[in-house]
């Protein structure tokens, strides 16, 4: 097994942000292999999250404090402009995008196939054939045709992803990992910064994995041994990064 990287949001709108980014993740794993009908979970998760809040002023916000921050950066030294100015282009073209669109998965709603599907996916085994007849018609259809369909439907959502990933990758690029020790399986740590996210990079073969709670200037990991599912009392090394 490779070094595993777990991360822990210390405020909601982190928190907010790596959801939508994990649901991404998992639509692109849907658009690269055909899983069948599980491709629509990750679909009608992003269609509940953006039904519940509209993210679209605080990502903006976000997005102009970091157009700000990377100019600052572009001309100091050992600064790699190149990549700096990447970020600025792709920074400015998200937020363009952002503000002319409608809110994502709105157009969704009309969709009556897809209204059927998510009134019953909620319920243990329903994609029976016998429950939902118009789901085992459309996975019948050439996985080309059932791709392409689902991109126009994930498309729509694109306008709020982009930026998302952007921003995190910008704060997790932004620090760099320092080794620490947990001595009896116990972490803490304190910053005058507010931080917003915590990364721990952890070897498997320690057969642990950290849990990570916190606010935005102290944080705890505490390490539980997998096999025995209970807090280790011995040292356990790990590599750190805090992210403001």
């Amino acid at each position: 097994m490779n070094e595993l990287i777990y991360e822990q949001p210390l405020n909601e709108k982190t928190r907010s942000y790596l959801r939508l980014e994990y649901l991404a993740n998992q639509v692109q794993s849907n658009l690269d292999q055909d899983h069948q009908h599980r491709c629509f979970y990750p679909l009608f998760s992003l269609c509940e999250l953006t039904e519940r809040c509209d993210y679209r002023g605080e990502i903006i916000k976000d997005i102009d404090k970091q157009l700000i921050n990377l100019k600052k950066w572009q001309h100091l030294p050992h600064i790699d402009e190149q990549q700096v100015e990447s970020y600025i282009s792709q920074m400015q073209e998200a937020r363009a995008k952002l503000i002319r669109c409608e809110r994502p998965g709105q157009k969704l709603k009309q969709d009556r196939f897809l209204s059927a599907l998510r009134q019953r996916f909620g319920m243990p085994g329903a994609c029976c054939n016998f429950d939902l007849p118009q789901l085992h018609y459309w996975l019948a259809k050439p996985w080309e045709i059932r791709q392409q369909e689902y991109k126009a439907w994930t498309e729509q959502f694109e306008c709020l992803l982009t930026p998302i990933k952007l921003l995190l990758d910008l704060t997790r690029k932004t620090t760099v990992y320092n080794p620490a020790t947990a001595n009896a399986g116990f972490y803490q740590g304190t910053s005058t910064q507010a931080l917003s996210l915590i990364r721990v990079k952890i070897d498997p073969a320690q057969g642990c994995y950290p849990t990570i709670s916190g606010n935005r200037n102290r944080y705890a990991i505490h390490f539980v041994l997998f096999d025995q599912q209970k807090h280790s009392d011995r040292s356990i090394d790990f590599m750190l990064a805090t992210c403001t």
